[in-house]
């Protein structure tokens, strides 16, 4: 069985995105999750639904995500709920 991804929308240079990976990384290990960044810049459609919100995480939904700020805790409650 493949790897479950968490996404991470994010631009270069966004300081609240460096935040929002030191609660990452521990549910990502506890959860067998990896992480793929990906840039909104490169795309209209994410520029458009999380230019004012980044860092967003989800699982590939674009209508189901969670906002920062977060918790590793509500994170993982998060997660917990959608996995």
């Amino acid at each position: 069985m493949a790897t479950k991804a968490l996404i991470i929308y994010t631009t270069l240079g966004c300081t609240l995105c460096e935040k929002a990976k030191v609660e990452l990384w521990p549910v990502l290990e506890k959860l067998d999750l990896t992480l793929k960044s990906v840039d909104i810049a490169d795309d209209e459609q994410l520029s458009e639904l999380f230019g004012w919100s980044i860092p967003v995480v989800g699982l590939g939904d674009t209508g189901d995500v969670l906002c920062w700020p977060f918790t590793s805790a509500e994170l993982e409650d998060w997660l917990q709920s959608r996995l």
